[in-house]
Formats: structure tokens, sequence, C-alpha cells
């Protein structure tokens, strides 16, 4: 149990940190806000599961991956597959020219199902494969890099490569992944309408709850010897190498996770705002994500949902109130949370805000003593002496 609570809580400092955020997800957020902006909040958590993934892979193992919306994106259309097929009975697709298909391939003149899709009828399947079939991809581009010594500045092109590529091939492939539109008109989850508000708030706090599974799952590998290691490979790389540590493997592991933390975010993502486009695989949105990792502190797994949060406010806020300046507005952000503090919320939470809490508590435990007194002694009276003696 002690254990359980310095490595994977974090100790007092760390619980503290995971009550705060609880609160305000479980407790602050909904009270205050409407379905609309609340759904819009989840809509942003499930960003902050790549930025999670980003803090492993790049903040501690030191992987700058550009493209971590390619994994995003597959979770998201795992996903998809299933609600389009649930979608699209035979009964709520007669008037089609092949009932039983999804719109999109019958508009693009297909007369059956691709084999591919098939598996989706599954929900089963469906949830099997939202985390390995991101990891599955991660696994063979981290095996085909790392073992090869490709990293830094190559791994992230490459990465950022894929991404292009990825996004190309889905709008390219318009009768079998609805193109650049995407999979839209997404109803139902095992026959449970995920379109009604109640549905949404529903979903937003599964999503709170995963991404604070996520969370613990994160600080129990950093906290184990793996987080030392990763650390060190960041740091030095040559010198963890030639201590007989295979590098290679942990830096193909922790990509792998990081990909199935970002696929379990482009899942809930498509179960909040029902529908999945090829937008959110390029390289745009995965240049994005690193950015929401970097303003919360790319060695803070909190941080990076803090950060999310923070960027996503800030781009709808602008959006809505300065249409015409916001993206002005957001590069202006940008530079100034480098400039400031390079080290994001979490930096700063740690140079400035962290010493005044420390010294505040130090005041407070302090025991209110005055100096002691001097007290002088006063002699004891002596009896007085009986009449026999004085006489």
């Amino acid at each position: 149990m002690k254990t359980l609570y310095k490595n994977v809580l974090g100790g007092r400092e760390g619980l503290i940190g995971i009550a705060i955020l609880a609160a305000l997800l479980f407790i602050v957020f909904p009270l205050l806000l409407d379905g609309f902006r609340l759904n819009l909040v989840g809509k942003y958590l499930t960003y902050a599961f790549v930025a999670l993934g980003l803090v492993l892979c790049w903040g501690y193992g030191g992987i700058l991956s550009l493209g971590q919306g390619v994994f995003f994106g597959l979770g998201g259309y795992c996903m998809a597959m299933f609600l389009k097929l649930e979608a699209s009975s035979v009964e709520a697709t007669k008037i089609q020219s092949t009932p039983g298909i999804p719109d999109f391939m019958d508009w693009n003149q297909l007369t059956s199902l691709p084999w591919f899709w098939v598996p989706f009828k599954s929900f089963i399947f469906t949830l099997f494969a939202v985390p390995i079939v991101p990891a599955l991809l991660a696994l063979v581009l981290g095996v085909a890099m790392f073992k090869r010594r490709v990293g830094d500045t190559y791994f992230a092109i490459v990465t950022q490569a894929v991404a292009l590529i990825l996004s190309v091939l889905i709008i390219g492939q318009q009768g079998f992944t609805g193109g650049v539109n995407g999979i839209t008109d997404l109803r139902t989850l095992l026959g449970w309408d995920i379109r009604t508000d109640s549905a949404r708030v529903i979903l937003y706090f599964v999503t709170a709850v995963l991404l604070f599974a996520c969370i613990l799952f994160g600080r129990f590998l950093l906290s184990s010897k793996l987080g030392k290691l990763l650390m060190a490979m960041r740091d030095k790389e040559e010198r963890v190498r030639f201590s007989g540590y295979d590098v290679s493997s942990f830096k193909v592991f922790v990509f792998c996770v990081a990909a199935v933390f970002s696929a379990i975010g482009g899942a809930m993502f498509t179960l909040q705002v029902g529908f999945m486009s090829p937008s959110f695989v390029g390289i745009v949105p995965s240049i994005e994500m690193v950015i929401f990792a970097a303003v919360g502190g790319r060695l803070s797994l909190l941080g990076a949902v803090y950060g999310t949060l923070l960027v996503n406010f800030g781009k709808s806020y602008f959006s809505e109130s300065f249409p015409q300046l916001w993206l002005f507005l957001m590069g202006g952000l940008f530079i100034a949370v480098v400039m400031a503090f390079p080290n994001g919320l979490a930096g700063l939470y740690a140079q400035y805000v962290k010493p005044r809490l420390a010294r505040r508590a130090q005041e407070i435990a302090k025991p209110a003593t005055k100096p002691a007194t001097k007290t002088e002694a006063i002699p004891e009276a002596k009896p007085a002496p009986s009449t026999t003696e004085a006489a």
C-alpha cells in the first residue's frame, strides 16, 4: 500500500495534484458549464491523451514524434467503423441501391462490404482493435527506426511523413474511408443514442476516468526502473547502451504506449463528437498536440492535461471573440509561453508557486513559543524556634 501511495499517486504532493485536477474535472466543470461547453471540454480531454503519451516518449524518452495524430486517428476510425456499421442496418439503408453498407460506399458504387470492415461488426473486436492497431503500427515504425539507431530530427521527420501519407491515403480511398468528409452520421452505441445531452455528459465522465487511469499508469511507469532508464537514455543514450541495456527495445515500448494512449483519446473523440475525419490525422493536428505537451510541461503528466485545456480554451475564446485575428493571437500565446516559461506550466509552478507554498507551510508548522523567563527561587520559610530551644 505504501509503494502504491508513493509510486502511483506520487506521495503527498502528487496526491494533492491529482485531487485538484479531479475536483476540476468531476465537480467544477460539470456544475459551472452547460451541456455544450461540457461536451467541448470532453473533446479537449481526448487531446490530453495524446499529450500524456508525448510526455512519456518525448519528455522522458527523448523521442519527438510529430505524427501522433496518426494513432489518434486510427483509434478514432476503428470506433467510427463500428458505429457506422451499426447505423447502416438493412432497414436504415433500404433506400440505397445496396442496403446494409455505409452510405458513402453506396455513393461510390460499392456493392459489398470490404473485407477489413467485416470484423468491426463486433463491439468486442472493436474494443481490442482500438489499442492494438495503432500499437502494431507504432511497433513496426519503432523497430524499423530504433533498431537502426535512427532518432532525433530524422525520426520526427519520418513520423511527420507517415502522418501525411496516411491522411492522403484516407482522402484518396473515398469508397472505403469516406474520403475528405470522413465517417459521419454516427448515432448509436449498442442501441444507446450518443447524440443526446445525457449521453454526452456520461461520455464526458467516462473520458475523464480513462484519462486518470492513463495518468496513474504513466506515473507507475515513470516511478519504476523503466522511468529512470528513459531519463538516462534521453540525457546520455550511448552511456546507457554501453552499460548493456537494449536502448532500442525501451524506445519501441514507450513509443507503443504513447500510441495506445493516443488511440484511446481518438476513440473517445469519435464517441463524443460523432464523426472522424482525416483532418485529425495529418501534420497540423500532430504538431498542435506537441504544443499541448510543451505548454503544459513535457516532464509533467498533470501539466500536459492543463496545457491541453489552456491551449484549446484559448483557441475557442480567440476564434469566437476575434474571428479575424485569432490565429495571430494563438501564435503570440505560443511565443510568449516559450519565452516566458520554456518548461511550461509545470515549470512555472515548480519555479515560483511551489517554493512559496513550502515557505508558507514551514511558517504554519513553526510552534508559537515565547522565550522562557527566568523565575527567581523563593526561599522556603523556616519554622520558628520552640520555647525550649530558645531557653
